[in-house]
Formats: C-alpha cells, sequence, structure tokens
C-alpha cells in the first residue's frame, strides 16, 4: 500500500500504542500489502461467523458473534496499519494504492453479506454491503476528477464497523430476552440507509466543488 498526505484522518493514528505498533512491524519482514490483504482474511472470518449464527443456537451463537465482532476490528487494525507502516514505516510499493483500495471493498461485501445471511435476509446483506462499496467508489471518482478525498459520514467505513460490531456484542446476549436477530436486521438496516445517503452526501458534495472550480476558472 502505498498513501500520500490524502489520507483518511484517524485519530487512532497518532496514539502510542498504535505508533509502537506500526514500527514494530514496520521492522518486520512484513509488507503494507501483505497487511492490506490481512484484512480480507479478517473480514471473510466475520462473514462466515454471522453467516453461521444462522445455524447455531445458545452459547455456541454467542461465540460466534463475538468472534465477528473481533475479526471486524482486526479488519480496522489492518486498514490502520497497513498505511502507518508504508507511509511511516518507509515501506510504501508501487502496487500499494490497488492493494489500499481493493481489500476493503471485498471486506464490506464478505461482512455486510454474511451478516444478511445471518439474519436470513441476504438480499439486506448485499445491499448493505454494494452501498458500502458505492460510498468509496464516489469518493474516488471524485478523486480522479481532482477533488480532494471525501471521507464524510454520516456512515464512512469506520462508522459502518462500529455499528456492525456493536450490534454483534449486543447480539452475542440477545438471548437473555428472547432476542433472534432483530439486533443485526436493524444494524443492517441502518448501514444500508446511512451508507446510501453518505454516496449522495458526498457527490453532492463532489458537484459542488466541481461547479465552483468551473466558476473559479
Amino acid at each position: 500500500m502505498t498513501e500520500t498526505g490524502d489520507r483518511r484522518p484517524l485519530a487512532s493514528r497518532n496514539t502510542r500504542w498504535a505508533q509502537a505498533i506500526a514500527r514494530r512491524l514496520a521492522a518486520m519482514s512484513i509488507t503494507p500489502n501483505q497487511i492490506s490483504q490481512a484484512s480480507m482474511a479478517a473480514a471473510a472470518l466475520a462473514g462466515v461467523a454471522f453467516w453461521l449464527t444462522s445455524e447455531t443456537q445458545d452459547g455456541l451463537r454467542a461465540l460466534l458473534f463475538i468472534a465477528a465482532a473481533l475479526f471486524c476490528q482486526m479488519r480496522l487494525l489492518c486498514n490502520l496499519f497497513d498505511g502507518m507502516v508504508a507511509v511511516e514505516g518507509g515501506k510504501g510499493e508501487p502496487d500499494g494504492p490497488f492493494w489500499n483500495e481493493f481489500p476493503d471493498r471485498v471486506a464490506d461485501l464478505f461482512i455486510f453479506a454474511g451478516a444478511g445471511y445471518g439474519v436470513g435476509l441476504p438480499a439486506l446483506g448485499f445491499a448493505a454491503g454494494a452501498f458500502a462499496v458505492l460510498t468509496a467508489y464516489v469518493r474516488e471518482l471524485g478523486r480522479a476528477n481532482g477533488a480532494p478525498s471525501d471521507f464524510s459520514g454520516p456512515l464512512a467505513k469506520q462508522h459502518r464497523m462500529a455499528v456492525i460490531t456493536l450490534a454483534a456484542v449486543v447480539s452475542a446476549f440477545e438471548g437473555l430476552w428472547l432476542g433472534d436477530g432483530e439486533v443485526l436486521l436493524v444494524a443492517l438496516v441502518v448501514v444500508s440507509v446511512g451508507a446510501a445517503v453518505t454516496a449522495l452526501r458526498r457527490a453532492r458534495r463532489q458537484t459542488a466543488w466541481l461547479k465552483a472550480k468551473a466558476a473559479a476558472n
């Protein structure tokens, strides 16, 4: 992965623990691209865990939800450290821009499609994944048109992962109130609608920027 100054703003990037881990990774033979690729594996495991919750009950089901939450967060950690190792660690690679974006799109589909199968509504899961991919498409389209990257929400990547992670943790305990997938279902609706709104908002901001640029010239 290779990044420029046009990076997603992350407060965690400036924390001591993140910087210490990034330095350790940079000192190893691990490449930023490998970290980016690992995010797809983490997302796939999260998606499988979500899917298997529909086939299990009680304690095992709760453990699968916790596993899904952990793998979602592992995906985010990979997204954090690939950039830090590439930029701060000086290990950026020529094909880094591809690995910067491609794994994220695959990861979104793995996670949300798996969650959709988990609640018995695969179409809803794929819709959430599709709208998540659309937010990134609009951002990258803006960059192609010369606009700065727009990482605005309301449901940018970190927000989507927060929603699905929280839903997984709460779902692990939904047996206490005899729930059966309602929390995850609501989370998928929130992600679908929120990501769609995010894509539309970014599109509006982008077109406004292009018009302003044309007027200035």
